[in-house]
């Protein structure tokens, strides 16, 4: 396991970051030239959950072999997995590299409990997870490619903790911010965290205005890229003084 001090995060920008949707913000990431930041094929289990957003701790599995992986290794309570589970803090997310293989789930219900318990922000695996339908109830939130009943041993040797892995194809560093709604999972690198955050909320704004132009019956051209005049138009909603009335 790997441990590097980071420097905090500016509670604005992450305020920021979690106005944005993860379309919004990939649109950003893509304006620095990155063009593989969504986790592809990760869907939300925990529909009850709040929007996720929260620092990356990475746990890297390899494939399982038979005569190391059985069910008395977790009686070892430095076994990585467990101890992963125990160590994810307020606020941070669990990130899995299952190697896009869910024949096996990576995690179960007991395990997702404490880590709500914990007040993680959420959890997400390029596998699959176990009792899908008590996890469906936690609020925590839960990004998987779906559930399996088999337990993880049986094809996941979990080994590395906090080092950079690869989950649906995306690179992951520790301390990456991750961000999740209802199309799934970003990452975001944490350097990038403060170049992108107040532009993502502010293409979050402008977007939600010509959305309302849009069903209004505005056409595409002139609002959607928007031009000089629809921007002008914005700027006045946005700068609206309400006087109150006498």
């Amino acid at each position: 396991m790997t441990q590097t001090q980071q420097s905090p995060l500016d509670p604005d920008d992450l305020a920021a970051l979690g106005r944005a949707s993860t379309a919004t913000i990939t649109t950003q990431l893509f304006k620095y030239g990155l063009r593989n930041t969504y986790l592809p094929g990760l869907r939300p289990q925990s529909p009850h959950a709040p929007r996720m957003i929260g620092e990356a701790f990475t746990l890297r599995y390899i494939p399982a072999r038979e005569d190391v992986d059985v069910l008395e290794v977790f009686n070892d309570h430095e076994h990585p997995q467990r101890k992963a589970v125990e160590l994810v803090g307020p606020g941070q997310v669990l990130v899995m590299d299952c190697r896009g293989d869910g024949r096996a789930a990576s995690a179960g219900h007991i395990l997702l409990t404490r880590m709500a318990a914990r007040g993680a922000a959420g959890i997400v695996t390029d596998g699959t997870l176990r009792d899908i339908e008590g996890i469906s109830q936690l609020n925590l939130s839960v990004y998987s490619t779906g559930a399996a009943a088999m337990t993880n041993l049986a094809l996941h040797h979990a080994v590395d903790l906090q080092v950079p892995i690869g989950c649906a194809g995306v690179p992951v560093y520790p301390g990456d911010v991750m961000v999740g709604d209802s199309d799934g999972v970003v990452c975001v690198p944490r350097h990038l965290v403060p170049v992108i955050a107040q532009a993502a909320a502010e293409q979050e704004d402008l977007e939600t205005y010509l959305q309302q132009r849009v069903a209004e019956g505005a056409p595409l051209r002139g609002t959607y890229p928007a031009d000089v005049q629809t921007l002008e138009a914005y700027e006045r909603q946005r700068s609206r003084v309400e006087v109150p009335s006498n």
